[in-house]
């Protein structure tokens, strides 16, 4: 199967293809040995939210701590 990619790096995936792997709205990209592999990845969103805050550098004591901030900022 031929798949064009467009003058914008965008690439249509045939229905054949996409229809037998699971639905997925995002792929891990790679290049092997000249060719591109996509890989079907499913990204729940609790793992952005911890990626998110390892970035941040918060952990779970900074949590804890927020929370206890805001409980007394309710009292």
């Amino acid at each position: 199967m031929l798949a064009k990619i467009t003058s914008k790096n965008q690439l249509t995936l045939p229905k054949s293809i996409v229809t037998a792997i699971p639905k997925t709205d995002y792929f891990e990209v790679e290049v092997e040995n000249g060719r591109i592999m996509l890989t079907p990845v499913r990204i729940q969103q609790a793992d952005a939210v911890r990626a998110k805050l390892e970035a941040l550098g918060i952990d779970d004591q900074d949590v804890l701590d927020a929370v206890e901030w805001g409980r007394k900022s309710q009292a």
